[in-house]
Protein backbone atom coordinates (compact mmCIF):
# COMPACT_ATOMS: atom_id res chain seq x y z
CA UNK A 1 0.00 0.00 0.00
CA UNK A 2 1.21 3.62 -0.12
CA UNK A 3 2.76 5.08 2.29
CA UNK A 4 1.37 8.14 3.63
CA UNK A 5 3.71 10.68 5.14
CA UNK A 6 1.94 13.97 6.59
CA UNK A 7 3.67 17.44 6.09
CA UNK A 8 3.35 19.30 9.26
CA UNK A 9 4.05 22.85 7.85
CA UNK A 10 0.33 24.32 8.87
CA UNK A 11 1.00 23.28 12.30
CA UNK A 12 4.30 25.16 12.50
CA UNK A 13 2.57 27.47 10.86
CA UNK A 14 -0.55 27.94 13.18
CA UNK A 15 2.18 27.95 16.05
CA UNK A 16 4.54 30.98 14.25
CA UNK A 17 0.95 32.96 13.99
CA UNK A 18 0.28 33.49 17.67
CA UNK A 19 4.15 32.99 19.03
CA UNK A 20 5.05 30.06 21.61
CA UNK A 21 4.67 27.15 21.34
CA UNK A 22 1.04 25.84 20.85
CA UNK A 23 0.71 23.60 19.01
CA UNK A 24 3.51 21.51 20.08
CA UNK A 25 5.16 20.29 16.86
CA UNK A 26 6.34 17.58 18.16
CA UNK A 27 3.29 16.48 19.83
CA UNK A 28 1.13 16.87 17.09
CA UNK A 29 4.14 14.83 15.11
CA UNK A 30 3.57 11.97 17.59
CA UNK A 31 0.28 12.15 17.49
CA UNK A 32 0.14 11.71 13.59
CA UNK A 33 2.92 8.53 14.25
CA UNK A 34 0.44 7.51 16.63
CA UNK A 35 -2.62 7.29 14.23
CA UNK A 36 -0.76 5.74 11.56
CA UNK A 37 1.00 7.69 9.24
CA UNK A 38 4.08 6.07 7.43
CA UNK A 39 6.33 9.94 7.95
CA UNK A 40 6.63 13.12 8.51
CA UNK A 41 7.57 15.79 5.69
CA UNK A 42 8.75 19.61 6.28
CA UNK A 43 9.64 22.33 3.79
CA UNK A 44 11.56 24.41 5.87
CA UNK A 45 12.16 27.85 3.70
CA UNK A 46 14.67 30.25 4.03
CA UNK A 47 11.73 32.64 5.30
CA UNK A 48 11.02 30.31 8.18
CA UNK A 49 7.10 31.35 7.76
CA UNK A 50 6.62 27.49 9.80
CA UNK A 51 9.52 24.98 9.71
CA UNK A 52 12.22 26.93 11.95
CA UNK A 53 15.67 25.48 12.01
CA UNK A 54 15.42 23.46 15.17
CA UNK A 55 12.20 21.90 14.25
CA UNK A 56 14.03 20.14 11.37
CA UNK A 57 16.23 18.68 14.57
CA UNK A 58 13.44 18.06 17.12
CA UNK A 59 11.19 16.44 14.40
CA UNK A 60 14.36 14.09 13.38
CA UNK A 61 14.05 12.95 16.90
CA UNK A 62 10.62 12.56 17.29
CA UNK A 63 10.65 10.42 14.02
CA UNK A 64 13.80 8.14 14.83
CA UNK A 65 12.28 7.54 18.53
CA UNK A 66 9.64 5.75 16.48
CA UNK A 67 9.17 2.65 14.29
CA UNK A 68 9.96 2.50 10.61
CA UNK A 69 8.70 6.35 10.85
CA UNK A 70 9.92 8.11 7.81
CA UNK A 71 11.66 11.95 7.79
CA UNK A 72 11.51 13.13 4.50
CA UNK A 73 12.77 16.97 4.00
CA UNK A 74 11.49 18.91 0.68
CA UNK A 75 13.38 21.87 -0.20
CA UNK A 76 15.49 23.97 -2.76
CA UNK A 77 18.91 22.70 -2.55
CA UNK A 78 20.57 26.03 -3.55
CA UNK A 79 19.03 27.80 -0.56
CA UNK A 80 21.83 29.46 1.26
CA UNK A 81 22.02 31.13 4.20
CA UNK A 82 20.19 33.91 5.71
CA UNK A 83 20.53 36.62 8.62
CA UNK A 84 17.50 35.66 9.97
CA UNK A 85 18.98 32.62 11.33
CA UNK A 86 18.38 29.70 8.42
CA UNK A 87 21.41 28.29 8.23
CA UNK A 88 20.84 26.92 4.26
CA UNK A 89 19.08 24.42 3.18
CA UNK A 90 22.01 21.66 2.31
CA UNK A 91 23.39 22.82 6.18
CA UNK A 92 20.52 21.03 7.70
CA UNK A 93 20.68 18.17 5.36
CA UNK A 94 23.75 17.36 6.27
CA UNK A 95 23.14 18.16 10.44
CA UNK A 96 19.80 16.20 10.17
CA UNK A 97 20.58 13.32 7.51
CA UNK A 98 16.76 12.82 6.95
CA UNK A 99 15.53 9.13 5.50
CA UNK A 100 14.82 11.51 2.60
CA UNK A 101 15.36 14.72 0.92
CA UNK A 102 13.31 15.87 -1.63
CA UNK A 103 14.43 18.48 -4.17
CA UNK A 104 12.00 21.29 -4.90
CA UNK A 105 13.00 23.89 -7.65
CA UNK A 106 10.80 26.86 -5.72
CA UNK A 107 11.80 30.50 -5.52
CA UNK A 108 12.16 32.06 -1.72
CA UNK A 109 8.91 33.76 -1.55
CA UNK A 110 7.22 31.54 -3.77
CA UNK A 111 3.56 30.17 -1.66
CA UNK A 112 3.37 26.92 -2.60
CA UNK A 113 5.99 24.36 -4.65
CA UNK A 114 3.92 24.51 -8.49
CA UNK A 115 6.26 22.90 -10.62
CA UNK A 116 8.72 20.25 -10.97
CA UNK A 117 12.16 20.36 -12.25
CA UNK A 118 13.57 21.11 -15.97
CA UNK A 119 16.49 18.45 -16.42
CA UNK A 120 16.92 19.82 -19.38
CA UNK A 121 18.83 23.13 -18.28
CA UNK A 122 22.14 21.84 -18.47
CA UNK A 123 23.80 23.73 -15.33
CA UNK A 124 20.77 22.68 -13.45
CA UNK A 125 20.75 19.26 -14.14
CA UNK A 126 24.59 19.13 -13.63
CA UNK A 127 24.38 20.92 -9.97
CA UNK A 128 20.88 18.45 -9.38
CA UNK A 129 23.23 15.46 -10.21
CA UNK A 130 25.99 16.74 -8.23
CA UNK A 131 23.98 17.63 -4.62
CA UNK A 132 21.88 13.78 -5.40
CA UNK A 133 25.53 12.28 -4.95
CA UNK A 134 26.24 14.52 -1.83
CA UNK A 135 22.96 13.46 0.10
CA UNK A 136 23.03 10.05 -1.11
CA UNK A 137 26.44 9.88 0.83
CA UNK A 138 24.84 10.61 3.59
CA UNK A 139 22.98 7.54 3.74
CA UNK A 140 19.63 9.69 2.36
CA UNK A 141 17.32 8.85 -0.49
CA UNK A 142 16.93 11.89 -3.00
CA UNK A 143 13.53 12.39 -4.61
CA UNK A 144 13.05 14.86 -7.35
CA UNK A 145 10.05 17.15 -7.71
CA UNK A 146 8.96 16.44 -11.34
CA UNK A 147 5.49 17.64 -13.22
CA UNK A 148 4.37 14.41 -15.56
CA UNK A 149 6.43 14.24 -18.28
CA UNK A 150 8.51 10.80 -19.48
CA UNK A 151 11.75 13.33 -20.86
CA UNK A 152 11.86 14.63 -17.48
CA UNK A 153 11.56 11.58 -15.55
CA UNK A 154 14.44 10.17 -17.55
CA UNK A 155 16.55 13.07 -16.82
CA UNK A 156 15.64 12.54 -13.04
CA UNK A 157 17.19 9.04 -13.38
CA UNK A 158 20.43 10.05 -15.69
CA UNK A 159 21.32 12.06 -12.39
CA UNK A 160 20.84 9.99 -10.43
CA UNK A 161 18.27 10.25 -8.19
CA UNK A 162 16.38 7.18 -6.23
CA UNK A 163 13.01 8.22 -6.70
CA UNK A 164 10.35 11.28 -8.04
CA UNK A 165 8.09 13.19 -6.34
CA UNK A 166 5.39 14.01 -9.25
CA UNK A 167 3.91 17.13 -8.98
CA UNK A 168 -0.23 16.46 -8.35
CA UNK A 169 -1.60 19.84 -8.74
CA UNK A 170 -2.33 19.78 -12.08
CA UNK A 171 -4.44 16.75 -11.70
CA UNK A 172 -6.02 17.69 -8.73
CA UNK A 173 -6.73 21.33 -10.17
CA UNK A 174 -8.98 19.64 -12.68
CA UNK A 175 -10.72 17.06 -11.12
CA UNK A 176 -11.88 19.96 -8.32
CA UNK A 177 -13.26 22.20 -11.42
CA UNK A 178 -15.11 19.32 -13.57
CA UNK A 179 -15.87 16.82 -11.08
CA UNK A 180 -13.73 13.47 -10.02
CA UNK A 181 -15.38 11.32 -12.50
CA UNK A 182 -15.28 14.51 -15.85
CA UNK A 183 -13.21 13.37 -18.41
CA UNK A 184 -10.60 16.39 -18.02
CA UNK A 185 -9.92 14.81 -14.51
CA UNK A 186 -9.42 11.33 -16.16
CA UNK A 187 -7.24 12.63 -19.00
CA UNK A 188 -4.78 13.24 -16.58
CA UNK A 189 -5.15 10.65 -15.03
CA UNK A 190 -3.82 8.74 -17.94
CA UNK A 191 -1.19 11.55 -18.34
CA UNK A 192 0.12 10.38 -14.62
CA UNK A 193 -0.54 6.77 -15.35
CA UNK A 194 1.74 6.93 -18.56
CA UNK A 195 4.05 8.75 -16.56
CA UNK A 196 4.22 6.20 -13.83
CA UNK A 197 4.54 3.45 -16.16
CA UNK A 198 7.53 5.04 -17.54
CA UNK A 199 8.93 5.53 -14.10
CA UNK A 200 8.59 1.78 -13.61
CA UNK A 201 10.94 1.12 -16.57
CA UNK A 202 13.22 3.76 -15.59
CA UNK A 203 13.95 1.85 -12.15
CA UNK A 204 12.70 4.87 -10.40
CA UNK A 205 10.43 4.73 -7.56
CA UNK A 206 7.72 6.92 -7.24
CA UNK A 207 6.15 9.87 -4.91
CA UNK A 208 3.15 12.06 -5.37
CA UNK A 209 1.53 15.47 -3.63
CA UNK A 210 0.51 18.50 -3.88
CA UNK A 211 -3.69 19.34 -3.58
CA UNK A 212 -4.32 15.67 -3.06
CA UNK A 213 -7.10 14.69 -0.57
CA UNK A 214 -9.94 12.69 0.34
CA UNK A 215 -11.92 13.64 -2.91
CA UNK A 216 -8.98 12.91 -5.25
CA UNK A 217 -6.26 10.87 -3.42
CA UNK A 218 -8.31 7.12 -3.73
CA UNK A 219 -9.04 7.80 -7.68
CA UNK A 220 -5.30 9.00 -7.97
CA UNK A 221 -3.56 6.26 -6.26
CA UNK A 222 -5.61 3.89 -8.49
CA UNK A 223 -2.70 4.43 -10.51
CA UNK A 224 -0.60 1.49 -8.90
CA UNK A 225 3.07 1.87 -7.78
CA UNK A 226 2.62 4.83 -5.71
CA UNK A 227 5.26 4.08 -3.17
CA UNK A 228 4.62 7.17 -0.98
CA UNK A 229 2.08 10.32 -1.16
CA UNK A 230 3.05 13.58 1.09
CA UNK A 231 0.08 15.59 2.18
CA UNK A 232 0.09 18.58 3.86
CA UNK A 233 -2.61 21.38 3.73
CA UNK A 234 -5.84 19.26 2.82
CA UNK A 235 -4.85 17.04 6.03
CA UNK A 236 -4.64 19.52 8.34
CA UNK A 237 -7.43 21.42 7.34
CA UNK A 238 -10.01 18.34 7.31
CA UNK A 239 -8.60 17.33 10.76
CA UNK A 240 -10.18 21.11 12.39
CA UNK A 241 -13.36 19.04 11.09
CA UNK A 242 -12.92 15.37 11.79
CA UNK A 243 -9.82 15.69 14.68
CA UNK A 244 -6.91 14.64 14.01
CA UNK A 245 -6.38 10.58 14.40
CA UNK A 246 -10.19 10.36 12.67
CA UNK A 247 -8.68 12.20 9.53
CA UNK A 248 -5.57 9.20 9.08
CA UNK A 249 -7.76 7.17 9.40
CA UNK A 250 -9.96 8.31 6.36
CA UNK A 251 -6.41 9.14 4.08
CA UNK A 252 -5.14 5.56 5.35
CA UNK A 253 -8.71 4.07 4.21
CA UNK A 254 -8.12 5.80 0.98
CA UNK A 255 -5.03 4.78 -0.01
CA UNK A 256 -6.19 0.92 1.06
CA UNK A 257 -8.81 1.58 -1.70
CA UNK A 258 -6.41 1.99 -4.18
CA UNK A 259 -4.55 -0.30 -3.32
CA UNK A 260 -7.27 -3.04 -3.96
CA UNK A 261 -8.00 -1.74 -7.10
CA UNK A 262 -4.85 -0.74 -8.43
CA UNK A 263 -4.88 -0.65 -12.38
CA UNK A 264 -0.72 -0.71 -13.10
CA UNK A 265 0.97 -4.16 -12.55
CA UNK A 266 3.86 -4.05 -10.55
CA UNK A 267 6.77 -4.69 -12.15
Amino acid sequence: MTALSVNVNKVAWLRNARGGSRPDLCDMARAIIGAGANGITIHPRPDQRHIRPQDVFDLRAVASAANDVEFNIEGNPTAGPRENGYPGFRQLVEASKPDQCTLVPDTEHQLTSDHGWDLYETTTFDNVKSIISTYQDLGTRVSLFIDPDPDQISRARDAGADRIELYTGPYADAAAKYGIDSKEAHEYWKRYRRSVIHAKEQGLGINAGHDLNLINLARFCSIGNIDEVSIGHALIADALELGLTVTIERYLEALNMAASVARVPLA
